[in-house]
C-alpha cells in the first residue's frame, strides 16, 4: 500500500458558494401557479441530498442569502439545486424546479454569480452511478447447421447507484437487444440492499445472419445491419408491493463491435430516453454562485522543494523579497489576496506564521503616514492577520458569541430605532431598549472573554501594538487601535453581522434579525474603537438616530473596559485561566443509532437520536434539546473510523470506538458523514490510548465480518486512519496547501515573469521604474533570486504533475476501475 500512495495523485474536491435569490417560481399560469406556500433549496449531489436551506416565507420571488461551503468525498457526475415548496398538508413537499449542472461545466460559472432558469423535476431523470458491461460477437452453429451470429451480453456490476427512502436499494439489470421489428429482453436477479450490486450475468441474443455470408471464417454482420442494432440496459430499483422504480439506462450500438469482436467498458447511466423532453413552462429562475474546486496533490515528497521556500519566507529580509510576499504581490489583481489562505495554514502548521505576520505587519507601518489610518486598508498583512483569527479563533467566536446570539435568534425582539423604518404600532424607546440590551451583552460577553483568546493571536496582537508605537511614538492611543482594528472591527463585528459564515448559526437570518445584527455590529466598531480615545466619537455618526443611541452609553465606563480587554489580550503578562476550560458546542445535528447490547439486526435496531459533540463530551438524545440518553467523555474516545457498508447494508456509517461498545451511527449523507469523523477525531486526537488498528466492519453472529475472527476482543485488522495534528483547529493538510500555492503560481506565471524583468530594469537602471509600479519590490537583487528560484521549483513540480497524471485516482477513491470514454 505504501508504495501505491507513493506513486497516486489525490483528487480532493471542495464546492463553496451561495444560493442567492429566485425570481418568478411556478408555472406562469394556471392553477399552479404558487402564491401562498413557503420555498426552499437543497444540494443534491447526484441524487444524495447534501445541504439544505431554511424555509423562506411566502414568495414567488424569495431572497435565500445561504452561504454553503462542504468538503466532496466521493465521485460524483452531476450537482443539482432543487427548489421545493413546502407543504402543510400533503405528506412530501413540492417540488418546484431544479438546477442540474454536470460536473465537468461547472468551471464555467466559477466564482460567479449566474441566473439558471429552472427545469422540472422528473423522475426519470433523476439518476446517478455507472454500470459496467462487456459485449462479445460469437459465430453460432444452429440445429439445422446454418451459421448465425451470437451477441453475448455480460452485467459485470454497478457502482453508485442511489438511496431509496435513505437506504440501500434492491437494484435488478433489464438488457434489451433493440433493433427493427425486435425487442428481446433479459433480466438480471435481484440484488438485496446494495448501491454498489455485483451481477455477473451473462445473457446470449442471436442476431439474424445477413444475405453476404461466404465462408464462417469470414463471417460477419452487415454493415447496414449492425447501425441498426442497439444494446439497452436499464437499472430498477425493486418495489415488491410497490411500484419499481426506474435508476437509470445506457445504450451502446452492436456496430462497436464493427472493428473488434470484443468490448468491456463503464457507462454512466442515463435519464430515460437519454433526457429528451418538450419545452417546459417557466418555472422561474435561481441565482447561484458556485466554486468547485479540484486539487491535484502529489505525493509528499514532490512538494518539498516549493514546501520549504514558501517557509524560509518568514526569514528573508526584506520581507517584500520572500516566496509568500511574491505570491501575494503576482495575485493581487486577478483573485485579490485569496491566495495567502495556503500561505498563512501552512505557516500556520509549521509554527512559521507569527514572524511571517510580523514582518508584513512592519512594512504596511512604514507605509502608514498617520496613526488615525493604521490597518484600515485591505492590505496583504490585514488579509493574512484576518485569515489567522478565522482559522484559530473559531472555538474562542464559539465560546464568546453563540449563547448571546442564539438568545438574539429565538427571544427575536424587535430593535428598529430607524424612524424612517418603523413599522406600525412599532415603539421608538421599547425598540431601544431592546437594542440596548442586547449591544450590553454582547459587550460584555466579549471584553470578558480575554482568557478564551487563543495563545497566536495574543502574540500577533502584542506584536501589533509594540510595532505600532515604535511607529508612532508620539500617540499613546496607537496602540490600542493597532489591535482593535483587527479584535473588534475583522473578527467580533463582522461575526455578529454574518454568524452563519463563521458557523455560528446554521442559516441566514431573517431580514427583521439581519437587520437587529447590523445594528449591533455598527455598535459593537464604534464601542471597540473607543480604544482610541476618540472624544468625538459621537459626532462621527451620519445617522441622527445613532447619535441618540449613543447617548444611552456611559462612554469613560466603555473605554475603561475596551482598555483592559485590550491589555490583556496583548500584554507581556500570561493570562490566567481557571483550570477549567468553558464547553462549547463542535457539531449537532439529527443521525441514526444502531442500539447498542442487541443481537437482532433490522431496522429497528437502528433509532433517530440527536448527536451533539462538545469540546468535552459525545452524547445522544432522543430530541434536541432533551436530556441525554447516553454521554461518552471525549477523552475516552480511542478511535473514530468509517464502517464498511456491508456491516449493516446501509451507506455513510461510522464508528466511534470508546472504552465501551463501538457507537454505530449513520449520517444523513456523505458530507455529513465526512464532517462528523473530521470533527470528532480533531477533539479526541490527543487522547492517551488511541487504538493504531481497527475493524472496519461489525461483530456478528459470534465474529467480526471483516476478519473472521470469533473473539470479540481481537485487536483490529486494519491500521487507523494517521491523525497528524494535536490542536483541534489546525487540520491542515500540508501537501494540499501546498499544492494551491503551486497552482495560483501557475495561473500567474505571466505576472511573475513580469516581477522578474521589472527587478532586472532596476538592478540596471538603479532606480524606480513605471513597470514596476504594480509590485512591491524594495531589493530587486534579492527578489530576482527569489523568482529565479521559484521558476525551478514550479517547473519540476509540473514535470511531477506532467509524469503522474496517468496515476490519477478518481476523486474521493485509493483504487476504482477505469471508466471508458461514454463517462
Amino acid at each position: 500500500m505504501a508504495e501505491e500512495d507513493d506513486t497516486k495523485i489525490r483528487i480532493l474536491q471542495s464546492l463553496r458558494g451561495k444560493i442567492c435569490e429566485a425570481k418568478n417560481l411556478g408555472p406562469s399560469s394556471g392553477p399552479n401557479r404558487l402564491r401562498d406556500l413557503c420555498t426552499f433549496c437543497t444540494i443534491s449531489l447526484d441524487q444524495e441530498e447534501v445541504y439544505r436551506t431554511k424555509v423562506y416565507e411566502k414568495s414567488v420571488s424569495p431572497f435565500y442569502g445561504e452561504d454553503f461551503y462542504f468538503e466532496i468525498p466521493r465521485p460524483f457526475q452531476c450537482l443539482s439545486f432543487y427548489v421545493y415548496a413546502k407543504s402543510m398538508f400533503q405528506i412530501r413537499d413540492l417540488p418546484i424546479g431544479k438546477v442540474a449542472i454536470r460536473k465537468e461545466d461547472l468551471y464555467k460559472y466559477c466564482g460567479k454569480e449566474n441566473w439558471f432558469q429552472l427545469q422540472p423535476v422528473d423522475p426519470h431523470s433523476e439518476v446517478q452511478g455507472k454500470v459496467h458491461l462487456e459485449m462479445k460477437l460469437n459465430e453460432l452453429i444452429t440445429e439445422n447447421g446454418s451459421i448465425c451470429q451470437q451477441l453475448v451480453v455480460q452485467i459485470i456490476a454497478c457502482q453508485g447507484l442511489p438511496l431509496i427512502s435513505g437506504q440501500n436499494c434492491d437494484p435488478y439489470a433489464t438488457v434489451t437487444l433493440v433493433g427493427p421489428a425486435r425487442s428481446d429482453q433479459k433480466k438480471t436477479k435481484v440484488k438485496k440492499k446494495t448501491s454498489d450490486p455485483q451481477f455477473d450475468e451473462t445473457f446470449h441474443f442471436e442476431v439474424t445472419r445477413s444475405s453476404s455470408y461466404k465462408g464462417r471464417s469470414h463471417f460477419h454482420v452487415e454493415e447496414e445491419d449492425i447501425e441498426k442494432l442497439e444494446i439497452k440496459v436499464e437499472l430498477w430499483n425493486n418495489g415488491n408491493l410497490a411500484q419499481d422504480v426506474f435508476l437509470g439506462e445506457t445504450r451502446v450500438s452492436v456496430k462497436i463491435l464493427r472493428n473488434d469482436n470484443a468490448h468491456k467498458a463503464w457507462y454512466l447511466l442515463q435519464p430515460k430516453g437519454n433526457g429528451t423532453k418538450s419545452k417546459p413552462d417557466d418555472l422561474g429562475s435561481l441565482r447561484l454562485k458556485v466554486t468547485y474546486t479540484e486539487d491535484n496533490v502529489l505525493p509528499s515528497p514532490c512538494y518539498m522543494a516549493l514546501r520549504n521556500l514558501m517557509l524560509k519566507s518568514p526569514d528573508v529580509k526584506p520581507i517584500s523579497a520572500s516566496a509568500a510576499h511574491v505570491l501575494g504581490d503576482i495575485c493581487r489583481e486577478s483573485v485579490g489576496y485569496d491566495a495567502l489562505l495556503p500561505v498563512v495554514r501552512l505557516l500556520l502548521h509549521h509554527n512559521r506564521l507569527l514572524p511571517f505576520l510580523t514582518s508584513v505587519a512592519a512594512l504596511e507601518l512604514e507605509n502608514t503616514q498617520e496613526a488615525n489610518t493604521i490597518f484600515r486598508g485591505n492590505s496583504l498583512a490585514t488579509r493574512c492577520i484576518d485569515d489567522m483569527m478565522k482559522i484559530v479563533g473559531k472555538s474562542y467566536l464559539t465560546v464568546t458569541l453563540k449563547p448571546v446570539l442564539n438568545e438574539i435568534f429565538e427571544s427575536n425582539k424587535t430593535c428598529e430605532i430607524d424612524p424612517v423604518k418603523l413599522k406600525e404600532g412599532d415603539n421608538v424607546e421599547v425598540n431601544k431598549e431592546n437594542l440596548q440590551g442586547y449591544v450590553h451583552k454582547v459587550f460584555t460577553s466579549i471584553t470578558q472573554s480575554s482568557s478564551s483568546c487563543p495563545p497566536l493571536m495574543c502574540d500577533v496582537f502584542r506584536s501589533l501594538r509594540q510595532l505600532a508605537s515604535k511607529r508612532f511614538p508620539a500617540d499613546p492611543h496607537v496602540q490600542y487601535s493597532a489591535v482593535s482594528s483587527f479584535i473588534f472591527l475583522r473578527f467580533f463585528a463582522v461575526a455578529v453581522l454574518s454568524p452563519h459564515t463563521f458557523q455560528l448559526r446554521t442559516h441566514h437570518p431573517d431580514p427583521e434579525i439581519s437587520r437587529t445584527l447590523t445594528l449591533i455590529s455598527k455598535t459593537i466598531q464604534s464601542l471597540g474603537s473607543w480604544g482610541s480615545l476618540s472624544k468625538n466619537k459621537l459626532s462621527s455618526f451620519k445617522e441622527t438616530y445613532m447619535y441618540d443611541f449613543f447617548k444611552l452609553f456611559q462612554e469613560d465606563e466603555c473605554i475603561e473596559k475596551v482598555k483592559r480587554f485590550l491589555d490583556e489580550i496583548s500584554s507581556n503578562v500570561s493570562k490566567e485561566s481557571s483550570g477549567v476550560e468553558d464547553s462549547f458546542v463542535l457539531k449537532e445535528g439529527e443521525v441514526h443509532k444502531r442500539a447498542q447490547g442487541r443481537k437482532r439486526l433490522g431496522k429497528k435496531n437502528f433509532k433517530k437520536r440527536w448527536l451533539r459533540v462538545t469540546n468535552q463530551e459525545l452524547s445522544y438524545h432522543k430530541q434536541k434539546g432533551k436530556e441525554a440518553l447516553c454521554v461518552i467523555p471525549v477523552k475516552n474516545i480511542l478511535g473514530v473510523e468509517k464502517l464498511e457498508e456491508s456491516a449493516f447494508n446501509r451507506k455513510n456509517m461510522f464508528q466511534v470506538i470508546h472504552s465501551e461498545k463501538p457507537l454505530y451511527v449513520q449520517a444523513g449523507n456523505c458530507v455529513e458523514t465526512n464532517s462528523w469523523i473530521e470533527v470528532l477525531s480533531q477533539v479526541s486526537r490527543c487522547n492517551p490510548g488511541r487504538l493504531s488498528t481497527f475493524h472496519p466492519s461489525a461483530y456478528v453472529g459470534g465474529s467480526w465480518l471483516c476478519c473472521t475472527e470469533t473473539n470479540e476482543s481481537t485487536p483490529g485488522c486494519k491500521p487507523c486512519t494517521a491523525t497528524l495534528l494535536a490542536n483541534i483547529q489546525l487540520d491542515i493538510d500540508c501537501d494540499r496547501e501546498t499544492e494551491r500555492i503551486f497552482s495560483f503560481f501557475s495561473s500567474s506565471r505571466s505576472r511573475l515573469q513580469k516581477m522578474e524583468d521589472a527587478c532586472a530594469g532596476m538592478s540596471v537602471y538603479l532606480g524606480q521604474q513605471e513597470e514596476c509600479s504594480a509590485f512591491t519590490i524594495q531589493d530587486p537583487k534579492e527578489t530576482f533570486r527569489t523568482i529565479k528560484e521559484l521558476g525551478e521549483v514550479l517547473d519540476d513540480l509540473q514535470a511531477h504533475h506532467d509524469s503522474k497524471g496517468a496515476l490519477t485516482d478518481e476523486p474521493g477513491t485509493i483504487e476504482n476501475p477505469i471508466v471508458g470514454k461514454t463517462a
